[in-house]
């Protein structure tokens, strides 16, 4: 026969184990929708401020040095941001949203690039660009649809447009990739991924993980 007192005990680890999950749980659902909600809000801080930030004052050139400007800033945003996912308690929630926020920032800078290439250099483009227009045709050359109702025309606005192309490119799959890498760092700082290749489960400073619940 069993021993009561023992099956007080496991049934009081059960309890115990079960609680802690289902805290684990709220804690996780609770970090979602803190995610989500940042997103959105950055989202929609960036698009007011594209279009209520006072550009029309803007009179002298200068759109390429914007973009190289804003390239940078976009590249140490990317190292921030892998920095901030590898301490995250939830890398993968973290990496989507530094992804999202990254793309957001690029798309805004050359949408902007253009908007003020075309009121400093009129004719620039195949027809006048309002923000919605420059924010389309970012969009449109981004995601290669490339329509052609809108083009460059100035040899600087199709420079500028080959570099958003490249910059493009690289920025999907090497910001997609060193995120990656930062959640699978992440991962391993937590404990929730082995670091070896044995499956043996040893987690980091080489202690190996329970194999309980």
């Amino acid at each position: 026969m069993s021993d009561p007192s023992e099956t007080r005990a496991g049934h009081g680890r059960s309890r115990a184990s079960d609680s802690r999950r289902n805290r684990e749980r709220r804690t996780r659902r609770r970090a979602t929708r803190a995610s989500v909600t940042r997103t959105v809000l950055m989202s929609a801080g960036l698009l007011t401020a594209y279009y209520l930030l006072p550009l029309e004052e803007y009179r002298t050139g200068g759109a390429l040095a914007l973009i190289v400007c804003g390239l940078l800033a976009v590249l140490l945003l990317v190292l921030w941001q892998v920095r901030t996912i590898a301490r995250s308690p939830y890398p993968r929630l973290r990496a989507v949203e530094s992804l999202i926020l990254t793309l957001l920032v690029f798309l805004a800078l050359f949408a902007t690039a253009y908007y003020l290439m075309d009121r400093t250099t009129p004719g620039s483009f195949t027809e006048p660009m309002t923000r919605t227009d420059s924010l389309y045709y970012t969009l449109t050359t981004f995601t290669t649809v490339g329509f052609g109702d809108i083009t460059a025309r100035s040899e600087t606005g199709r420079v500028a447009t080959m570099i958003q192309m490249v910059v493009g490119l690289l920025l999907v799959g090497g910001a997609a990739r060193v995120l990656a890498t930062a959640v699978e760092v992440g991962l391993r700082r937590r404990g929730d991924e082995p670091s070896g290749s044995d499956g043996s489960g040893a987690g980091p400073g080489g202690r190996g993980r329970a194999s309980g619940p």
